[in-house]
């Protein structure tokens, strides 16, 4: 078996292959390219042998070659950044280049095996990833031109908001873009001039927001609509869900999803004394979404209501509690994601049809 580490750059990519006894075959340096990626590929299959890849940063500046060599049959491992240079801080020398990161790379590769997520094919998921991010950076960007917009107002008439509707409002954002005022001042009339601007760039802000999220319910009511069952769960909620749970089956069990969101707790027992504590890692995207989950569960949901009193009974405080509801939801969401996406074998049958 080879295995080969692919250390993933914006303008090159480095690669190591190893043998199984951590022998260093080869290297090779390339642009990051289509042709780039042949080039990799074909100096990897000179080498022999079956082959396994990891490549840091396979959802990142290596996602071109992860999906170019997943479409050609190759086994893609992806391998996260933090746990090279946790390797890195425990070896006997810190240096780093781009080849010793590879050869890292193909190192955990071949110590983790099957434990690190295995890239997939895009898939309807990679969509709506794309999908729900372009919206939440729509969302943001309104925020910051109401923020500018008041900002300007205040400047302009500081008692507004007596006379005005709210800027969140439909009524207010029309009051914005015919806001006028009489003046002999040059700045305050370039004031009102980009009032008037600013509320069209935010109107246009909020009409893609709208449109994205349209997109975003008619693709994951296609696939994904089991995962509403879940209180606090909407369509808009199942896309993101999906977006950041695929492509393909990237966790295999439930406590991998867990521990990627950031809710199982870290075990941090010494002499005797069993303890745990808060583990601020995973993706933090999925953490706050499990969060929102929680709160409208809290609010809406008996059950959830019942299991925070009886975890308060044993003792928890109720931010404590609140993360063992989070541990249950990820519980469920795991059980209905494994619903919405076919087994490995019916996907290969549905690709063969």
């Amino acid at each position: 078996m080879i295995i080969i580490g692919v250390d993933a750059h914006k303008q090159v990519h480095v690669a190591v292959a190893i043998d199984d006894a951590g022998r260093e075959l080869g290297h090779w340096k390339g642009p990051n390219s289509p042709q780039g990626w042949t080039d990799l590929q074909q100096w990897a299959r000179e080498l022999g042998g079956d082959r396994r890849w990891g490549i840091e940063g396979a959802w990142n500046y290596g996602r071109g070659l992860a999906q170019h060599l997943v479409r050609e049959g190759e086994g893609v491992w992806e391998v996260n950044p933090r746990w090279t240079a946790a390797g890195r801080r425990r070896g006997r020398k810190a240096d780093k280049n781009d080849r010793l990161d590879a050869r890292a790379v193909a190192i955990l590769v071949h110590q983790e095996g099957a434990a690190l997520p295995k890239v997939t094919a895009d898939d309807d998921c990679a969509v709506l990833d794309l999908l729900v991010t372009e919206r939440e950076a729509a969302l943001a960007e309104a925020t910051r031109l109401r923020n500018q917009i008041h900002q300007l107002l205040l400047q302009v008439d500081p008692e507004y908001k007596l006379h005005m509707p709210k800027l969140n409002s439909r009524a207010g954002r029309t009051a914005l873009q015919e806001f006028v005022i009489s003046s002999d001042d040059v700045l305050q009339r370039q004031r009102v001039a980009a009032v008037r601007r600013l509320a069209q760039r935010l109107e246009l802000a909020l009409d893609q927001s709208r449109e994205l999220a349209r997109q975003i319910r008619d693709n994951a009511e296609q696939r994904f609509q089991l995962l509403t069952e879940i209180c606090g769960v909407n369509l808009l909620t199942a896309g993101a869900l999906a977006g950041i749970l695929g492509p393909g089956r990237r966790f295999g069990t439930e406590a991998q999803l867990a521990s990627y969101a950031g809710v199982a707790p870290l075990e941090a027992s010494s002499a005797g004394l069993v303890r745990h504590r808060l583990n601020r890692g995973g993706n933090r995207r999925l953490n706050a979404i499990l969060y929102r989950i929680a709160l409208t569960q809290t609010r809406y949901s008996p059950e959830a209501r019942r299991y925070l009193e009886r975890r308060q009974g044993e003792g928890k405080t109720r931010r404590e509690a609140l993360r063992a509801l989070k541990r249950y939801i990820v519980r469920a969401i795991w059980r209905l994601w494994n619903q919405c996406k076919p087994a490995a074998g019916d996907e290969k049958l549905a690709a063969v049809a």
